[in-house]
């Protein structure tokens, strides 16, 4: 029970790798609030927990709006009293398979909105709120594609290039506090967001994972559950890598 007493907000929450890390945290004894734009998912993810035992609710949050995000982290934290976790999962997969030069810039920026914008946003109003009690847990989900960049995926692997980039800086400006800043750079993890991608990038991804296999949620929120815990307490700024041997820097 790691986690007892703590309150933790997970982005993106209702499948894949954000709803195995809920299940994580909230196993170990946090509290947990789900922030998702599919009020039938959260319904869904919500009702299964709490039949489980489980201490979960949700909130319908836009993690691309600036007042969505600061209005959902401070009414958490009022209710809570307290924030320590915030793990930032939303996300898309953008065009995939595609040259730069046959993506329409609406699809750059839609991409980047979510998985960059949102990544900041989280973060700074996060922040916000564990710097009054000077503990907390800032965990961003990046990729692979963000170190060495993936083909065809040129807005996804920018945008998350960004979210290592992010991590790096505010990790720093937060070293010397109770507060840790860290992503998770997974190679392809198999969930929603896998199977719909176009075949030839998944092949792509495949190919380069010397493990020839993907990753599991379950196996990335394990992961998770240590970086948000006080045990890695001297880890910040840092991109932890999850690659199935698929590792550059």
């Amino acid at each position: 029970m790691r986690f007892d007493g703590q309150v933790a907000i997970v982005t993106g929450g209702i499948g894949g790798l954000g709803k195995a890390i809920v299940g994580r945290l909230a196993n170990e004894g946090a509290q947990v609030c789900v922030f998702d734009l599919d009020e039938g998912g959260m319904d869904r993810t919500v009702g299964a927990c709490k039949g489980e035992g489980l201490n979960v609710g949700a909130m319908k949050v836009d993690v691309t709006d600036e007042a969505s995000v600061k209005n959902g982290v401070e009414a958490v934290a009022k209710a809570a009293g307290r924030l320590d976790i915030m793990v930032n999962c939303a996300g898309v997969i953008g065009p995939n398979n595609h040259k730069i030069t046959e993506v329409e810039m609406v699809e750059y920026d839609a991409t980047l909105a979510v998985n960059l914008r949102g990544s900041y946003l989280m973060t700074k109003y996060a922040l916000v709120e564990m710097e009054k009690r000077n503990y907390g847990r800032v965990l961003l989900i990046a990729s692979i594609a963000g170190k060495e960049g993936n083909a065809k995926m040129s807005p996804y692997s920018i945008s998350k290039a960004g979210v290592i980039g992010l991590v790096k800086a505010v990790g720093k400006e937060y070293a010397e506090t109770g507060i840790t800043v860290n992503a998770l750079a997974p190679a392809a993890i198999y969930t929603s967001m896998l199977e719909n991608a176009e075949p030839e990038a998944v092949q792509y991804m495949m190919e380069r994972i010397p493990m020839r296999r993907f990753g599991k949620p379950e196996e990335l929120a394990a992961t998770a559950a240590w970086i948000v815990s006080a045990e890695a307490s001297f880890n910040t700024g840092f991109a932890f890598d999850m690659s199935g041997g698929r590792a550059t820097y």
